[in-house]
């Protein structure tokens, strides 16, 4: 029984690294296809396996334009893979499960579990329900509007239509969008019902379902767990904060903030520090930007959504969690307080470990891009790769110029970023047993 037990455990890695692959694989083949484009050619393989990668890992990286490039059909194959990709393939089984009356078993809790990062399987399946209702209003209500404001600049169908892929695609934080010539939302900036809309859609794809549930209960409980706090917390500091820092460095920038209103000032600011929470749509030019405020997106990108959410990165409790432990050693403390609880030392390890495999997936991400794309600048390389290992899709344009090889290191940084560095040691791991005694204490010397 133990085995057993053992081997349930070990599976839910393994099997979301399969079933991502598997849908990505299908998402590829449908974009090959010569319906898939308007010229009836069809995506060539790469192609179509860098697009599924990113539509399904909810990235928004583009080698194509996907406006101008694909057909209807085309567009509602990546519109479904963000859909699937964005919620988890195991979130769609459920819900076919609860059509068909199926029993949800113990291995397909725990593989909700794992694919929801939640921490553990109480509740799991009603967690669901409420995970599929919340995006089916989240969505309709964020479609709505869009269409609305979209009918203004053209027909009723297309603005339904393009109103509801939006809301879609930013909802899941995909970033996709069919505006043509890879222009995204720029020439929304000043426009406050597209720029408060899609940033709303972006941050509550962005908090997480858990957090999302907790704020829906609140009436009846009264109470959030410290998880939500956090979340919460953390996630409005990043917004304004980098709302004002962008406003501050792009103010006099002529070729982003300057010439707009005031309004249109910060409009252009708070969307800009909200879209790399892992969206990856933009109402700024972003090889416009300045160094200084680059430097700041790729950090913030870096951090990106939290756990259980439709977003990447190491995720906003792990850097809050860094935070807490440096604060707390700074402060000669032993032990990492928030809002009077406890971080436990199992969490603390955790987040160093999701953060250094980020790190060191981003740097050797970055020296293989350097030499294989060579010629473009540091920067740019930099930014790219960040951008694919959190998920976010924000490019400085070396995205369709990359080459094959570097194209391949992009896919698979999508992919590795998506299952979070954590899931996918584990699923590539042969053995994760806990060692049977303890070594004797060492001491070694520190800063």
């Amino acid at each position: 029984m133990r085995n057993v037990t053992k081997k349930l455990y070990m599976d839910p890695p393994k099997m979301l690294v399969a079933g991502f692959a598997l849908i990505i694989l299908l998402g590829a083949f449908l974009l090959t296809l010569p319906v898939a484009t308007e010229d009836g050619k069809g995506l060539t393989w790469l192609n179509g396996l860098f697009t599924s990668t990113s539509a399904t890992c909810v990235t928004g990286l583009v080698v194509v334009d996907t406006g101008s490039t694909f057909t209807m059909f085309g567009e509602l194959v990546i519109l479904s893979l963000i859909q699937v990709g964005g919620l988890g393939f195991m979130t769609f089984a459920t819900f076919f499960a609860f059509l068909l009356g199926k029993r949800i078993s113990l291995k397909e809790r725990l593989l909700l579990q794992e694919a929801l990062n939640n921490i553990s399987i109480e509740g799991i399946v009603r967690l669901v329900r409420r995970i599929l209702i919340f995006t089916l209003v989240i969505e309709l209500i964020g479609a709505i509007l869009l269409a609305i404001r979209f009918s203004f600049d053209m027909p009723l169908p297309t603005a339904i239509y393009y109103g509801l892929f939006h809301a879609i695609s930013n909802f899941n934080n995909a970033g996709f969008d069919l505006m043509g010539d890879f222009r995204s939302l720029t020439e929304y900036v000043e426009d406050p019902l597209v720029t408060l809309v899609v940033s709303a859609l972006i941050i509550l794809g962005g908090i997480g379902f858990i957090v999302m549930n907790e704020v829906y209960e609140y009436r009846r409980t009264k109470r959030f767990s410290l998880h939500t706090k956090i979340v919460l917390t953390a996630s409005a500091l990043l917004v304004i904060l980098g709302t004002i820092i962008i406003f501050i460095l792009e103010f006099n920038n002529p070729k982003t903030l300057q010439p707009l209103s005031i309004s249109g000032k910060v409009l252009g600011s708070l969307y800009q520090a909200v879209t790399p929470r892992t969206a990856g749509s933009n109402t700024l030019n972003i090889p416009d930007l300045r160094q200084s405020t680059l430097f700041l997106i790729i950090f913030l990108m870096f951090i990106g959504a939290s756990p259980g959410s439709t977003g990447g990165g190491i995720k906003t409790t792990t850097f809050t969690t860094l935070l807490g432990a440096v604060w707390s050693q700074i402060k000669g403390k032993e032990d990492v307080i928030f809002f009077r609880q406890r971080i436990v030392y199992n969490t603390i390890y955790k987040a160093l470990t999701v953060t250094l495999s980020g790190l060191f997936i981003v740097m050797a991400v970055t020296m293989v891009l350097t030499i294989t794309e060579t010629g473009k600048e540091f920067l740019m390389i930099l930014f790219e790769a960040v951008s694919a290992f959190a998920t976010v899709g924000l490019s400085m344009g070396l995205t369709p110029e990359l080459t094959p090889i570097g194209r391949v290191i992009i896919i698979l940084t999508m992919f590795a970023g998506r299952l979070g560095p954590l899931t996918f040691a584990y699923a590539v791991t042969l053995r994760r047993n806990g060692d049977p005694f303890r070594y004797p204490k060492g001491k070694i010397m520190i800063g």
